[in-house]
């Protein structure tokens, strides 16, 4: 019987954070274009526009180097219904001409035809 308030206590604790934790998503701000690479260094993302299908949201866009290098990519990321909208999830891209992949922690939520960034 010692051990019940302490678990009881934990689970509180954690129902707690865990509803803390969560987004809310329509607060991110809009996407704009362009606006900058989670990698950083500089490069700015243009054409960025995600499209939900098939359980998907897709897009083309471009990484733009501060030297103007220009590198085409497309992006996939998983649809996830929430909130009364989409959020577009673990993103994975590849370069469209094949010479590069990685995944990205962006995320994009769309409602209403809106299109909002992560903030994190």
């Amino acid at each position: 019987m010692r051990h019940a308030v302490p678990f009881s206590l934990i689970a509180i604790m954690f129902t707690a954070a865990g509803v803390a934790a969560q987004d809310d998503f329509e607060r991110w701000a809009p996407l704009k274009d362009p606006f900058p690479s989670t990698g950083g260094g500089g490069i700015m993302i243009h054409d960025y526009d995600p499209v939900v299908a098939n359980g998907k949201c897709t897009t083309n866009f471009r990484a733009i180097e501060p030297n103007g290098t220009v590198y085409r990519n497309a992006i996939t990321f998983q649809a996830v219904e929430t909130q009364g909208g989409v959020l577009c999830t673990n993103g994975s891209w590849r370069s469209l001409d094949g010479s590069a992949t990685g995944t990205t922690p962006f995320r994009v939520f769309i409602k209403d035809g809106v299109k909002r960034g992560s903030a994190d």
